[in-house]
């Protein structure tokens, strides 16, 4: 992040039952290319897509094409990560066959797309709640992904490190290649943390959000093509919703009503989003899938002090659709 913020938030009945439950970890895999490796514009969805393949492969016992109909599915660590099957008794989206994952991979950003022998690339990795348990399954199957090899051609790589943020300003090693040991100090933060670790920022008036990967937010049942504040805000409490209840074993107590009347206060002042295409192919689905988003700075203009504490945790969790592709990343800047 390219500063820090410190707000007068008070922990008041606003923020009850977020501090002290929603806890998420940060991790970054540093990998150096053992062929040449060739990768798409938007390198998050193979980076996803090799990692849901490998990670299958390791863990399913009968190599069922989908979890849907597998008795296991409940106590199976693929099916929690990556399909994530809402409980029997769940109280939200019954009707929808899979929650949110819990799990953000950051894909390197530079625009190279060519990696040759010898080359470093690395990508970040956010584990949310219960998912921070299986990050060993997480470097293990990254480690053997690296010996199938990903993108065009199928280029190997090696795993050689895996750090974690030590007090979100460190980081410290937790994984080497040299003796494949994962270190057990892994440091968890909540949105207290977060809030604590930001300072000389106050709001002016004026707030400005830089998206950085493709986002895509959803209103009335349709992406959006232009972002307005309520927009934002009824995204980012509904990501942290699902993720507090699926992930981190607790329904949040908040008046969504209220907060959503009061962001459409919250008004855009200037915007410079354009829209970025990509395409992906989806191995569940068997067919190619457009998943754009927008891109850019957008410059909001009104009171924040309610909204910033969820807009921050929004830095570490994205926003939107698509968000284990690393699509939704955006930074809030300074003014």
């Amino acid at each position: 992040m390219g500063f820090s913020i410190l707000i007068p938030v008070r922990l008041d009945d606003v923020m009850e039952g977020v501090i002290n439950h929603f806890k998420l970890a940060q991790f970054q895999f540093f990998l150096i290319a053992q062929d040449r490796i060739r990768l798409p514009a938007y390198k998050g969805s193979t980076l996803r897509g090799g990692f849901g393949h490998a990670f299958k492969k390791i863990v399913c016992v009968n190599r069922e094409k989908i979890c849907e109909s597998c008795m296991l599915k409940q106590k199976c660590a693929y099916s929690y990560i990556f399909e994530t099957p809402p409980p029997s008794d769940t109280k939200k989206m019954r009707k929808y066959p899979y929650a949110p994952h819990p799990f953000v991979i950051t894909p390197p950003l530079e625009e190279e797309r060519e990696y040759n022998q010898g080359d470093t690339l690395s990508f970040g990795l956010t584990l949310i709640g219960k998912s921070v348990e299986f990050l060993p399954y997480f470097i293990y199957t990254f480690d053997e992904l690296g010996q199938i090899g990903i993108g065009k051609g199928r280029g190997k790589y090696k795993l050689v490190e895996v750090k974690t943020k030590k007090n979100y300003t460190e980081e410290e090693v937790i994984y080497s290649s040299a003796d494949k040991m994962l270190r057990q100090n892994i440091k968890t933060a909540g949105l207290e943390e977060i809030l604590d670790s930001f300072s000389h920022f106050s709001p002016s008036g004026l707030l400005t959000i830089n998206f950085i990967t493709p986002t895509r937010l959803k209103f009335e049942g349709r992406l959006s093509g232009t972002l307005e504040f309520h927009i934002l805000i009824r995204n980012m409490l509904r990501r942290i919703s699902l993720l507090s209840y699926f992930h981190c074993g607790e329904e949040l107590n908040l008046d969504f009503k209220s907060l959503i009347e009061k962001s459409y206060e919250v008004k855009v002042k200037k915007s410079n989003l354009q829209w970025f295409d990509w395409e992906r192919y989806s191995n569940r689905q068997e067919t190619k899938m457009m998943m754009g988003g927008f891109t850019g700075l957008i410059t909001f203009e009104g009171e924040f002090e309610t909204f910033l504490p969820f807009l921050l945790l929004g830095e570490y969790i994205h926003v939107g659709k698509g968000t284990s592709f690393g699509l939704g990343k955006y930074q809030i800047m300074g003014n």
